[in-house]
């Protein structure tokens, strides 16, 4: 005889003051807890690569004082320039490689800033590497 033959018949209890759950919900309790709030969004920020900041040699920064200059004259032609830029990251050491096509509206000698015509700044310290395309 099994130990359970008395009752394994019987019909299935059903609460007369509460409610039948789903089973979406019965199965919501047993769902996994995160107890550390964050963490997977702290180990993704973690594994994201960023680029280091270039050094530039001498013939770099000559060549591009140069372009600087050409464009201090043509400032009211408001050329269009493709950019190359190091952009630093806000969360961690480093930064990403950028490449900008766009219409110089000013330079801004006291902040060391290139200002377009769209809005966007770039700090002239970033530059990598430009080209006037007009």
């Amino acid at each position: 005889m099994n130990d359970y033959e008395d009752i394994i018949n019987l019909p299935h209890h059903q609460s007369n003051t509460r409610p039948h759950m789903s089973l979406h919900d019965r199965a919501a309790q047993f769902a996994p807890f995160a107890a550390l709030t964050g963490y997977d969004d702290a180990v993704k920020e973690a594994r994201r690569l960023t680029d280091g900041k270039p050094e530039l040699d001498e013939n770099q920064l000559t060549e591009l004082d140069q372009m600087l200059t050409e464009l201090t004259k043509r400032i009211s032609e408001h050329p269009e320039i493709i950019i190359t830029y190091f952009e630093p990251d806000n969360k961690k050491d480093g930064g990403a490689y950028i490449t900008f096509i766009g219409r110089l509206k000013k330079i801004d000698n006291y902040k060391r800033i290139f200002v377009f015509e769209d809005g966007r700044e770039i700090q002239i310290c970033n530059i990598i590497n430009m080209d006037v395309l007009d």
